[in-house]
C-alpha cells in the first residue's frame, strides 16, 4: 500500500492553475463582499482541479461600496484569466 504524504508536504506544493466557477446571486450586486469596521472586503474559494480548495480573503482597501464592487469585479476578472489564486491574494 502506498504510504500518504504528511499534510504539511502537501501544503507546500504549488496548486494546479484553478477553473473559475462563481456562485453569484444576480439579484444581489454585492456578492463576495462585506463590510467590516467601515472596510469593504472580497472573500471566494478558488476550488482547484486537484481536488483541493483555497479561501481568498482581500481587503478591498476602500470605505466606498461602489470602488468595492469595481475592485472586485477587476480581481475576480484576473483570476478568469489564470492567474493563480495566491498571485490574486498577494495582488495589490
Amino acid at each position: 500500500m502506498a504510504q500518504k504524504k504528511p499534510h504539511k508536504e502537501l501544503m507546500n506544493q504549488p496548486h494546479p492553475q484553478p477553473r473559475l466557477s462563481l456562485r453569484t446571486d444576480v439579484g444581489n450586486p454585492d456578492h463576495h463582499l462585506w463590510c467590516n469596521n467601515g472596510t469593504w472586503w472580497m472573500h471566494l474559494t478558488v476550488h482547484h482541479t486537484d481536488g483541493t480548495k483555497q479561501r481568498v480573503r482581500r481587503s478591498l482597501k476602500t470605505h466606498d461600496l461602489v470602488t468595492a464592487r469595481q475592485r472586485r469585479d477587476r480581481l475576480i476578472q484576473q483570476l478568469g484569466t489564470n492567474q493563480s489564486a495566491g498571485e490574486l491574494a498577494m495582488a495589490a
